[in-house]
């Protein structure tokens, strides 16, 4: 087995700048439950010695602390209201109160609802967040705007908006852009010249194709995650762009925007063919992702979890440019043993 000559930062900086890095970076996304079986299956008592068993490679992400008015148990900053649903392998937070679903005007929700503060947060307690780990890449600032925004309103009124109320949605999404523009702003100003990774992101495909429509994302999306592009660009920050689904359609005009690097890369979505996305795209973005965790992680075999790395190595590695990940969250119906064999797959095919 070669020897490892870079940290995790110096590997992924050098694929971010197209230079040869000594292995594939891996990336680790899961949820809690999945960490707490992989933990118990490997004998190892914190993430950080599971990230340094399995070689993975994951930035340290930053943020604020909250400091805001009081919030009452189960609800956010903006109002909105969740419960805890348990699916049977763990639980997800389900919104149950969408604050702004009552109103039907820019004026309604201007005499009835206030917007969160940036000056509700604390950034001086950044710095201290990188504590030991000075030699992860680290992640920090961005946007999902839209994601909030069907929160506030409703999933269903949220997209109908887009059609009988785009005035609302114009309003709104300057109000969350401009809170996510000045959070980012702020904590680059805390710990300048370190972020090197900014999260732009909107879930923007299903299975089969866009949820909304080109001139939709153009209208309402792509001039506003551009400004925070731009900002992170001027602090030296690359922007990961990470969009679920079938996004084939759109990728061309958020790389137009400034996007670095794209995720998820679901392959068994629509139009999501691994080949094609490298050969249209491979010199212009870095690829995140492409362990499909809807089947592949979550209901094959040992075997098939190694195929598909070795697969994703071959297609989108061709060249440089890729970081092994999982297509999202890792669930718990994911056997252990797939998770370790994705990642010790990567560490010994991945050098280069």
């Amino acid at each position: 087995m070669p020897r490892e000559t870079m940290t995790p930062r110096e590997r992924w900086l050098a694929v971010l700048r197209r230079e040869k890095p000594d292995r594939v970076p891996m990336d680790y996304w899961t949820t809690g439950e999945a960490q707490a079986k992989l933990m118990q299956y490997l004998g190892v008592s914190d993430e950080k010695s599971l990230l340094q068993r399995l070689h993975i490679d994951r930035p340290r992400s930053v943020g604020p602390r909250y400091v805001g008015p009081p919030i009452p148990a189960n609800e956010d900053e903006f109002g909105v209201k969740y419960r805890d649903v348990d699916y049977g392998t763990g639980v997800y937070r389900e919104v149950v109160y969408n604050p702004l679903a009552q109103y039907n005007s820019v004026a309604e929700i201007e005499a009835n609802y206030s917007w969160p503060s940036p000056d509700w947060y604390d950034y001086g307690v950044i710095p201290q967040q990188l504590q030991g780990y000075e030699d992860y890449p680290i992640r920090g600032g961005g946007s999902e705007p839209f994601l909030l925004y069907k929160s506030l309103r409703g999933q269903e009124q949220a997209f109908m908006d887009l059609v009988l109320n785009p005035e609302v949605v114009h309003y709104c999404l300057d109000k969350l852009f401009e809170l996510a523009y000045q959070n980012t702003l702020r904590i680059y100003e805390a710990i300048p010249g370190q972020v090197m990774i900014t999260y732009v992101a909107e879930d923007m495909g299903s299975q089969e194709g866009l949820l909304f429509s080109p001139a939709q994302i153009h209208e309402f999306l792509i001039p506003r995650m551009k400004r925070i592009i731009d900002l992170a660009h001027e602090a030296g920050a690359y922007v990961f762009h990470h969009s679920d689904g079938g996004v084939r359609r759109i990728i061309p005009d958020m790389i137009a925007a400034g996007i670095d690097v794209l995720n998820p890369i679901q392959w068994r979505s629509k139009g999501m063919e691994r080949e094609g996305l490298k050969r249209d795209f491979g010199d212009k973005i870095i690829f995140h992702g492409g362990m499909d965790n809807q089947y592949t992680l979550a209901f094959g075999t040992p075997e098939q979890v190694r195929q598909e790395v070795a697969d994703n190595l071959r297609i989108l590695g061709a060249g440089g440019g890729y970081i092994l990940a999982p297509c999202h969250n890792i669930q718990a119906v994911s056997p252990p043993e797939n998770i370790v064999a994705m990642y010790e797959t990567g560490y010994e095919l991945g050098w280069t």
